[in-house]
């Protein structure tokens, strides 16, 4: 049976309704960037941008890095945003948008976040990437899915027990990234961490400017929790979303973090914009090898 229109929204070119794609517009191989500015941060270094369109914060291009076809497109900030973009980016692939109805042969994307990020760890510098093998949502995304048997709910569970977790937060829910793209993609150059993923900047990072928050301890927390060996690396807004949405579409996805703060000594880096770069760099010439 077709997908209702109200459903599944198209432009009248027929491109899907928030990215302004349509799938001749994409690569199987994508980076999204949070900040819309930087994709252009990234496709500088590519050798060919063949497409380019925005829409509200959905900045998109395409084009050839190294003989490698790639797109780059800016999600905005937060996991609402990757709820749009995930979708949309798999009915681009895995929907016939004419007949509207979901394809028997299904494709897998590639999808690699390029962002950054705060520790909350003092053996994590800032300047350092973090590749995340594993992420904890804060936000309630996933549970609005089918989505027990991508979650790790042992970690949860532990996670809510060291932390005392405020029973009027969402439930925490763990998740992993892509073996075969950190396979890939780490090396001696990165650290695998275990991210948070938050719902908002200020308050629930732990930032305090004119508003009390409901825990003052909880980034002391995160930081001395330890699940068979394993601790809470770093903060930022997207990267268990990422990892939930693609895993339940079939996506491999991976996050690359540049830590230019880290919470626990109070530094940030004195070149957050090279720091960026770099990282870029280092992704697109993993993609390639």
């Amino acid at each position: 049976m077709p997908i209702k229109a109200s459903e599944l929204i198209l432009n009248p070119d027929g491109s899907v309704y928030h990215l302004n794609l349509r799938p001749e517009h994409l690569a199987h191989t994508i980076i999204t960037v949070g900040d819309p500015d930087r994709v252009n941060s990234v496709t500088q270094h590519f050798d060919t941008v063949d497409f380019s369109t925005q829409k509200r914060e959905f900045h998109t291009q395409t084009g050839s890095y190294k003989g490698k076809r790639i797109t780059v497109i800016s999600t905005g900030i937060g996991t609402d945003n990757i709820d749009i973009v995930f979708n949309e980016l798999d009915a681009l692939v895995n929907i016939d948008l004419e007949r509207r109805e979901i394809k028997d042969t299904l494709t897998s994307l590639d999808i690699i976040r390029i962002g950054t990020s705060g520790s909350i760890q003092k053996n994590i510098p800032i300047d350092s990437f973090v590749v995340s093998e594993y992420a904890a949502g804060f936000d309630s995304l996933l549970h609005f899915y089918e989505s027990d048997h991508v979650q790790d709910f042992e970690i949860s569970e532990a996670l809510k027990q060291q932390t005392d977790w405020f029973e009027k937060k969402s439930d925490p829910y763990v998740v992993t990234c892509s073996p075969k793209l950190l396979k890939q993609i780490a090396s001696q150059q990165t650290t695998k961490g275990f991210t948070a993923t938050n719902v908002g900047f200020y308050g629930p990072q732990g930032r305090i400017l004119r508003l009390a928050i409901q825990d003052n301890d909880l980034n002391d927390k995160l930081a001395n929790f330890d699940y068979k060996g394993k601790s809470i690396t770093n903060l930022e807004m997207e990267t268990a979303g990422i990892y939930g949405i693609a895993s339940l579409l079939g996506h491999h996805a991976l996050s690359m973090n540049a830590i230019i703060a880290n919470r626990a000594t109070g530094e940030f880096s004195s070149h957050p914009k090279k720091l960026v770069n770099d990282l870029i760099i280092y992704t697109l010439n993993k993609l390639i090898d």
